[in-house]
């Protein structure tokens, strides 16, 4: 089971320009081959089909717990996707089709985040891969995640949208540490050593400045516990010196605390939430007050006035 917490994992800033061409570049990383979905959905596959768990039980604790951490990194994504898109869509005012590189994120997606790459190619399972041979999944991971890097790297260097380049700054941060964890699983199995390719691809994360805070806080270093109780058998496995800095590497035994999201207004242009967003507050209200819960929402926003 996945425990969910109302939190973003970095932190991600307010609405600003819109960009609708950026974002629909951006969806490369949530659908395309290499993209978010494609980690979440191979480790995710790889854990529910593992059999002799117990025996092979450091390394199906790594791939399960990665999963979970890839659910979050979807969400990051499509948080900075739906940012991009915020104020594209005016009450009356569709966007100029020659400033949109995929107008289904506005006349089917309520400009918002699609399960599409770059091309408005749907994401589909054909990019899992999970075999049930241990060696062999491990190191399609490292290779996967190698090229999530150069995805997220190749974005940067399209897109200098603010919330596309804090999404990618943290990605290729958390992404290296998962690299390492794959390269480490496949080193403590089989002897091979990958980290001798490190960094992958050569270009090392400390030169970008929208990595250099996540640097400094050491997230190159740590492995985070997605569970309150379970697989506890990560620092078998993640040990050792960072292959690039030399640093050790920690496994923290919690998530990590996360980051109020920011409430994005609505779409009226494309009736997200609807047509009449003042209504759907009302009506949201009154249910509260009948359920005996506060007149005012329970949750928190970063916005919240």
């Amino acid at each position: 089971m996945i425990l969910r917490i109302d939190r973003v994992q970095t932190e991600m800033p307010p609405p600003s320009d819109p960009d609708p061409a950026g974002a629909a570049v951006v969806q490369e990383l949530l659908g395309g081959k290499f993209g978010e979905m494609s980690t979440f959905m191979n480790y995710t596959f790889q854990s529910f089909n593992f059999r002799a768990r117990q025996g092979a039980r450091p390394f199906f604790d790594l791939v399960s717990n990665i999963a979970a951490e890839e659910f979050g990194h979807i969400e990051l994504v499509s948080t900075a996707i739906n940012t991009m898109l915020t104020g594209s869509a005016g009450k009356n005012d569709l966007p100029d089709p020659a400033d949109v590189l995929n107008p289904q994120h506005f006349v089917a997606g309520g400009a918002g985040t699609l399960v599409q790459d770059s091309n408005g190619k749907p994401w589909n399972g054909d990019y899992v891969t999970s075999t049930g041979d241990l060696v062999e999944d491990l190191t399609h991971n490292f290779f996967l995640e190698t090229g999530a890097r150069n995805g997220k790297l190749k974005v940067y260097e399209m897109v200098d949208h603010p919330a596309a380049r804090a999404l990618t700054g943290y990605l290729l941060v958390r992404g290296g540490v998962h690299q390492v964890a794959y390269a480490r699983a496949v080193e403590r199995l089989t002897g091979a050593d990958l980290s001798k390719l490190f960094p992958a691809p050569r270009i090392p994360t400390d030169k970008i400045p929208e990595c250099k805070p996540h640097i400094e806080r050491g997230e190159h270093l740590k492995l985070y516990r997605f569970s309150p109780s379970d697989y506890h058998e990560l620092a078998a496995v993640f040990n050792g010196p960072h292959p690039e800095t030399g640093d050790e590497l920690q496994v923290i035994d919690e998530p990590p605390e996360g980051f109020v999201p920011y409430d994005l207004p609505a779409e009226e242009g494309v009736f997200a939430p609807g047509y009449a967003p003042e209504e759907i507050a009302e009506i949201a209200r009154k249910l509260r007050e009948k359920a005996g819960l506060s007149d005012e929402p329970t949750g928190v926003v970063a916005n919240e006035s």
